[in-house]
């Protein structure tokens, strides 16, 4: 691990310690799927408690992690607001991207960790920040790019939430995580080979070096910068993958 990773991995042990001696639950900021990584394949002595990870809802990708003492006795809820963000007139919106919305969250001086994942469907988008911030957003968030937009707080989001799809068929030799990668992404086979290796690749979650990992049938890969997609009807010959249709494109990134 790198400078910066070693130091997240002893802020989360702190966490931990935290909540252990203290007996009160912890959470960390947002995290992304390599600092998940990184805590999942933290030495168990290292941390103290035990914890549980969310993001909002059941397939959030960027997810905070909660340290709970042994003896729990209260209730918790992760610190996590869910703001919808809509045009004001839906009539003169433009089309906006996650980057849009994203970058103009962060113009407000706002750092990614402070941020979970964005959903974008039906021309409004919905992102999961940190409860502390979402006054800060609702109040200063009124334009993106030349669109006026307005904000509401939900009081309620289905954890069940799955984003629309849209379906990719191709060919493909057999079922290792490079040659459906080649499918899924239009990239030189040295490039994809980079990415793998280039601890860049998530397999339901989890970090995989492997080119040659062989995928299972519904795994959702995940490429650091470059989207998200669900492999299905995996066989050699043919495989069919998956991208959330408003989200994620080939070109897009994940939100």
């Amino acid at each position: 691990m790198n400078k910066e990773e070693l130091l997240l991995q002893k802020r989360l042990a702190e966490l931990s310690r935290i909540a252990y001696t203290r007996e009160i639950v912890t959470f960390s900021e947002f995290l992304n799927l390599n600092e998940l990584n990184i805590l999942h394949t933290t030495p168990k002595d290292m941390l103290l408690s035990h914890y549980k990870t969310y993001g909002g809802y059941g397939l959030s990708e960027r997810q905070m992690a909660a340290f709970l003492p042994d003896a729990l006795y209260y209730d918790y809820q992760y610190p996590i607001q869910i703001i919808e963000i809509s045009p004001v007139n839906r009539k003169f919106a433009e089309e906006l991207s996650h980057r849009d919305y994203l970058g103009a969250v962060m113009n407000l001086g706002i750092e990614r960790c402070k941020l979970g994942d964005i959903l974008i469907e039906d021309g409004k988008a919905i992102l999961f920040a940190k409860e502390e911030l979402a006054g800060y957003i609702m109040e200063h968030l009124t334009r993106i790019r030349h669109t006026t937009v307005k904000t509401s707080i939900l009081s309620a989001f289905e954890d069940s939430y799955e984003p629309r799809y849209e379906e990719l068929k191709g060919t493909v030799a057999s079922v290792r995580l490079d040659t459906v990668l080649s499918l899924a992404y239009p990239l030189s086979r040295s490039k994809i080979t980079g990415l793998i290796e280039g601890a860049r690749v998530f397999v339901n979650g989890k970090l995989v070096t492997s080119n040659g990992y062989r995928l299972k049938e519904g795994d959702i890969l995940s490429v650091r910068k470059m989207g998200r997609i669900t492999a299905s009807c995996l066989r050699p010959r043919k495989a069919v993958i998956w991208y959330p249709s408003a989200n994620i494109s080939r070109r897009g990134r994940i939100c």
